[in-house]
């Protein structure tokens, strides 16, 4: 088996990594079952799943034309697989540490299996808050008088209700519908609540996933807290500082694990993470040990929005069980702290996080006229005929481009986005201001490779900037030249994602500028950046966390695994004011067509 695992590595069917996971069980457990095994769940590891379902798929579909490999046809029926497998040494159930793990016919990596267990104890074990009920209505009143005026049920007071009443609390919605306003005037209530009982107000801290979510985390905050309805001591409390998780939880350079953890918790009372589905299993498992017992934390996220990279599909699972409405308790509190009318979300039976999570409905971003808006809802509502109809619209908001010299038209786009930053950088303008500038505008792809991928337009861009003299030179640095950290490097405070611009300096060096969380620019040599890109044009993936004025998405001509329903939503949702979509209404209806199938046990471990 191993040297047909070989060939599957040589082939590019499975990874190296794959192969060597197999060929390290194989120095003490010879059997063509397990070792098949091992390397199909360190395989499905890769593709963003925690573990190996065996039941239900034709999992040799995974090999491909590698599965008519002899060792690989002649070993049992898949179906057999997990009588067989919980004989071996090998494979154990979790109570001991084994490299693999099965639980409920699916296959774990032993360390992943710990990681979803680990969330769904905490899930499972979220505990109710006690609240004085008359104090907390009235401040709560106070907070929302002003919001979702019109609307049968005030979801943004329901959604703070729900999270001031749960040690752990999700708040979902889409872009625009008021995530941060919400989460900003709850931790108002936090804080008045604090003082009131506890004379002195709770220890907040906010974060994100990455640096570029928590800066807008951070100018959310500190511009929603200005508009409270409430003391000067109470918004002075709530802090407008975010950072990343991984700064955080405190990064040991070399080492996997993080300063805050179990034995050494977080030193704060209330967090709130923004960008939730960001968080893979591996990170969300760290973050939840490292909560004290006593703190609150708050998470918030679009659970229509892409999953994580890394593996898992944390908030997506979590948020699964919104369709279990609320407990008849949590009802009667919630409707005596708010007014709202829920008995229709009422359920007997349901996971206990369920009392912990509430919906944003309405858009304040996107009325019911908006392109951005009605397109997002249509791929979200697996709406095809809608999906197709606006593609034949032409709107103020939302352009198509599938007709015609679709690249030069693309070119032309490009060129008029960016002009305004280069022609900053160029004027010499403040570098916070360039900053800003390039922000106002992106071109996002669905793939890296071919010539609607990242790495094809980025070169095309930067030559026909370089026709209209807005950037100078042939050389890898420039003046302009715009850079994506791909890697994290916690010494210098650079994560996955964040975005920097290049400033020739008076000495004729190059520069990188990078904004602080607070606004302010940083300046690096060039040789100090982790492994970094040209971003004229980046991933959908990339741009999560991320809003732009305009953006351009660029679909493939033709359809692959990675156009998803959820890419497609995200890409969408990242465009602020205006959308100009590059793509084949055939290819629409594949995305909208092909939803994300994350395989992980979450949301069944949710009791």
């Amino acid at each position: 088996m191993l040297n047909a695992l070989r060939q599957l590595a040589d082939q590019n069917i499975i990874r190296p990594l794959d192969y060597h996971f197999a060929r390290f069980l194989a120095s003490e457990h010879d059997d063509p079952v397990l070792l098949l095994a091992a390397a199909l769940t360190s395989q499905q590891l890769g593709s963003g799943h925690t573990c190996l379902k065996l039941t239900g798929q034709d999992l040799l579909q995974l090999l491909g034309s590698g599965r008519d490999l002899e060792p690989i046809r002649n070993c049992p029926p898949v179906h057999t697989w997990a009588d067989h497998l919980q004989t071996l040494s090998a494979v154990g159930d979790g109570i001991h540490p084994t490299p693999l793990v099965l639980d409920n016919s699916r296959l774990y990596l032993m360390r992943y299996w710990q990681y979803e267990a680990s969330i769904a104890r905490r899930i499972n074990n979220n505990q109710v808050i006690a609240l004085d009920q008359a104090r907390t209505k009235e401040i709560l009143q106070r907070l929302f008088k002003d919001s979702e005026q019109g609307q049968d049920t005030n979801w943004q007071m329901v959604a703070a209700a729900v999270a001031a009443s749960r040690k752990i609390s999700v708040i979902s919605g889409g872009p625009g519908t008021g995530k941060t306003t919400t989460v900003t005037r709850l931790l108002a209530l936090l804080v008045e609540l604090g003082l009131e009982q506890h004379h002195r107000a709770p220890v907040i801290h906010l974060a994100a996933p990455t640096g570029k979510a928590a800066a807008r985390l951070t100018e959310s905050i500190g511009s929603a807290r200005w508009k409270l309805d409430c003391s000067v001591e109470v918004r002075h409390a709530i802090t407008e500082q975010a950072t990343t998780i991984h700064r955080l939880l405190g990064v040991l350079p070399g080492r996997p694990e993080f300063r805050h953890n179990r034995d050494n918790p977080l030193h704060l009372d209330v967090l709130v993470v923004d960008e939730a589905s960001m968080i893979d299993s591996s990170l969300m498992a760290r973050l939840l040990d490292a909560m004290p017992d006593h703190a609150q934390l708050i998470l918030l996220g679009d659970r229509d929005q892409l999953a994580s990279v890394e593996a898992g599909s944390v908030l997506g699972d979590i948020c699964s069980a919104l369709k279990f409405g609320y407990s008849p308790q949590q009802v009667q509190n919630l409707q005596q702290l708010t007014g709202a009318e829920l008995m229709q979300h009422i359920n007997a039976r349901g996971p206990v996080i369920r009392d912990g999570l509430c919906l944003l409905r309405k858009s304040y971003r996107f009325d019911e006229n908006s392109g951005i808006g009605l397109l997002a809802r249509a791929v979200n509502n697996h709406d095809r005929q809608q999906v197709q109809a606006l593609a034949r619209e032409s709107r103020d908001d939302l352009q198509f481009c599938y007709s015609g010299d679709i690249r030069r038209r693309l070119l032309k786009e490009a060129v008029a986005g960016y002009r305004p930053y280069l022609e900053a950088i160029n004027r010499g303008a403040d570098p916070a201001q360039v900053l800003e500038a390039f922000d106002q505008f992106q071109i996002l792809c669905a793939l890296r490779e071919g010539p609607q991928g990242v790495a094809g337009l980025n070169d095309a861009i930067r030559e026909a900037l370089q026709q209209e003299k807005l950037i100078v030179g042939n050389d890898i640095w420039y003046h302009g030249r715009p850079v994506l950290i791909t890697r994290n490097d916690p010494s210098l405070e650079l994560y996955n994602g964040d975005i920097g611009i290049t400033f020739r300096q008076p000495d004729g060096n190059f520069r990188v500028v990078f904004p602080k969380p607070n606004g302010e620019p940083r300046f690096l040599l060039p040789s100090r950046l982790p492994d970094h890109e040209t971003v004229f044009a980046m991933t959908v993936h990339k741009s999560q966390g991320s809003e732009f004025e305009r953006v351009l998405l660029v679909m493939p001509d033709t359809p692959s695994p990675i156009l998803t329903r959820e890419l497609l939503y995200t890409g969408i949702t990242r465009a602020k004011k205006t959308l100009m979509l590059f793509a084949q209404p055939g290819i629409l209806t594949t995305a909208v067509n092909q939803p994300v199938q994350r395989v992980t046990g979450l949301a069944e471990r949710l009791l």
